[in-house]
């Protein structure tokens, strides 16, 4: 069976599901675990790839090709042309993300490759995160792999939650993006829940959504947390100081007790895979620092 992937969710998943072998083209953004990098790229992206842009012009650059009507990410068909791919994983739930299921699947077509099976794999909540593992297994003939899979993530989560059940309740903002303010959607508000915390600004299973910066202040957060979608810690870090040196969100109870927190976003929180579980502890231990172990190095740091 010959696997592309236009996810690096899914390339995960792949992975993980022992199929790495059968992966015949991944993104470009694809590099977990590290035999993923030696895949052939067969999705990039369509934006500026010149010297790096701040978060306001990533999002200025986004909107200005999704308003024109163009792709955010260009396929290379030749090499689905030579592969010709058994099955196709992608997803709809973000424009921004991947190359959405129908551009997938009407390139097949025009490819003369209309019998690849297109799976769009689009979680809302941390349960549908988990249970698309269950999904793609079937597809890939590995089912018994990925109800192993998904049993642990499973007791993980369950484990976490026990826990937090003795615990007190602490007002939580996630900021999924600085400029302009985003705050995190989807599975992220049940995250917050799980680990005792009072999720602010969003709903579960939610999109993300723009916000302001007094809407963040008058709701009051104990604890942020800024997961700037497709930035590893290093870069969240760098950008988190001029974050949360604006007035209004250095009025807010996190910011002036020190409790903001910068994370591996990338790894841990907007990719919705396996390490999404990892997440949850990281997320579990910055709440609640002792009552959940240390995360490992590199995955959090406290900003403010």
């Amino acid at each position: 069976m010959k696997i592309v992937s236009l996810l690096p969710s899914a390339t995960e998943i792949v992975f993980a599901l022992g199929l790495g072998d059968s992966l015949v083209g991944v993104t470009d953004e694809c590099d977990f675990p590290p035999e993923a990098v030696t895949k052939p790229v067969v999705s990039r992206s369509a934006l500026p790839q010149g010297r790096p842009l701040s978060a306001r012009e990533i999002d200025q650059a986004v909107r200005g090709t999704l308003d024109a009507g163009e792709p955010l990410y260009v396929l290379d068909t030749d090499l689905l042309r030579r592969e010709q791919p058994d099955v196709v994983l992608t997803q709809d739930l973000c424009r921004v993300c991947a190359v959405p299921s129908g551009q997938v699947q009407r390139a097949l077509e025009k490819l003369g490759l209309p019998d690849a099976k297109v799976l769009s794999l689009d979680p809302n909540t941390l349960d549908d995160v988990i249970a698309q593992i269950d999904a793609v297994g079937k597809l890939l003939e590995r089912p018994e792999e990925a109800a192993q899979l998904t049993d642990s993530l499973g007791m993980r989560v369950a484990k976490v939650r026990e826990v937090a059940a003795r615990l007190p309740m602490l007002n939580v903002f996630c900021l999924e993006w600085s400029d302009p303010p985003f705050v995190a959607g989807h599975w992220v508000p049940e995250m917050v829940e799980a680990v005792a915390g009072v999720n602010l600004l969003s709903e579960k299973g939610g999109p993300s959504r723009i916000v302001t910066h007094r809407e963040i202040r008058d709701a009051n957060p104990e604890a942020i947390v800024f997961m700037p979608c497709g930035y590893y810690l290093e870069e969240a870090e760098e950008e988190a100081a001029a974050v949360f040196a604006h007035p209004e969100l250095r009025e807010t109870p996190a910011v002036r007790n020190g409790n903001v927190f910068a994370v591996d976003a990338t790894s841990y929180f907007s990719r919705p895979g396996p390490r999404i579980v990892d997440g949850l502890e990281i997320l579990a231990w910055a709440l609640h620092s002792d009552a959940y172990p240390v995360p490992p190095a590199g995955s959090i740091s406290r900003v403010s």
